[in-house]
């Protein structure tokens, strides 16, 4: 595991080491990996920084979350590729070209990206691990285009902020409309998938991520309410209420987006290939039972990302719009 101590990457080893594989973790060092790691350190954006793991050993499998800069996909894929016996690269449906068609596979336009670049654009910079990827283990490289991650350790924002807010209680501002069909995948289901496909040697893209209509905004906020005690009253609100207030989707209202352009190319994607491969999706009552389990057991705030904005929008603004 590259990384493997925060969400994804957390997820992918607490699997792995369920099936009773032996992990090794590189990383930082920020986190602390999950018991039975063994832990090599390193930063894959300093000079050196791969110097550790250039004498670890050799694995079968290797997975890679990474985000940033493809160069440093480029050289740890570079310094793995005769000693691993293929090499997962967790990438994102991002790396489509906008706009995109529902519907669209996984032979659609893709962003221009670089092996070679410094990071860039969140989408640009996956694209290049993508092709850093492939350039070092062929069709040994397995490339998981997933798309909006949820479950338990989310370290974003989106679903702990869902949970804070019903937990409140209330007049709560639902974005409508309420079939709204909404697309993500659990972040353990995505493990769970990712390291079958590993292990069966699969390469080259896949879409992973629910069914479209899996759940809906109105599963997805009732299971909210419902979980963190029934309290919250759900206000259905029209999409064109909230733009002429000037509420922005998918940060001020997390998983959120209005039907239109924008909401077919996030959550239009087809899976048939993932599908067909195995990818197996819980119900949303479960990811939200789950991630509210997790939260209730932590002692502060969840984890959040420092690249990532804060999530959620101000009480003040949503009394507002409710007219409270």
């Amino acid at each position: 595991m590259l990384g493997g101590t925060e969400f994804v990457g957390r997820a992918l080893t607490d699997h792995a080491l369920q099936r009773g594989w032996e992990v090794t973790a590189f990383h930082r060092g920020r986190h602390a990996p999950p018991p039975g790691v063994r832990a090599v350190h390193g930063d894959r954006t300093a000079p050196g920084g791969l110097d550790a793991l250039a004498e670890a050993g050799e694995w079968d499998l290797v997975v890679d979350t990474w985000s940033g800069a493809p160069t440093a996909v480029r050289d740890t894929a570079r310094l793995l590729a005769d000693r691993a016996g293929h090499y997962t690269y967790v990438s994102s449906r991002s790396v489509y070209a906008y706009p995109a068609p529902v519907g669209m596979a996984e032979d659609g336009p893709l962003v221009e990206g670089s092996p070679d670049a410094d990071a860039t654009a969140y989408a640009e910079d996956k694209r290049g691990g993508e092709l850093a990827a492939t350039a070092a283990f062929g069709d040994r490289a397995l490339l998981v285009r997933a798309g909006l991650i949820l479950g338990p350790y989310e370290n974003v924002g989106r679903l702990p902020w869902w949970l804070n807010r019903t937990a409140r209680g209330g007049p709560t501002l639902a974005p409508g409309p309420r079939d709204l069909a909404l697309q993500y995948i659990d972040v353990r289901d995505l493990a769970a998938w990712t390291l079958d496909a590993a292990l069966a040697g699969l390469g080259g893209p896949y879409n992973a991520v629910s069914p479209l209509g899996h759940a809906t905004m109105g599963s997805f906020l009732e299971a909210c309410a419902a979980v963190t005690g029934g309290r919250a009253e759900l206000r259905w609100t029209d999409p064109e209420v909230i733009a002429a207030a000037g509420v922005e989707p998918w940060t001020e209202l997390p998983v959120w987006l209005p039907p239109g352009e924008l909401y077919d190319f996030m959550v239009g994607g087809d899976i048939s290939k993932a599908l067909a491969a195995g990818l197996k999706c819980r119900p949303v009552e479960e990811t939200v039972a789950d991630t509210w389990a997790w939260l209730q057991s932590l002692d502060g705030p969840p984890p959040h990302r420092p690249d990532r904005p804060a999530k959620g929008i101000d009480p003040g603004r949503e009394a507002a719009l409710l007219g409270l």
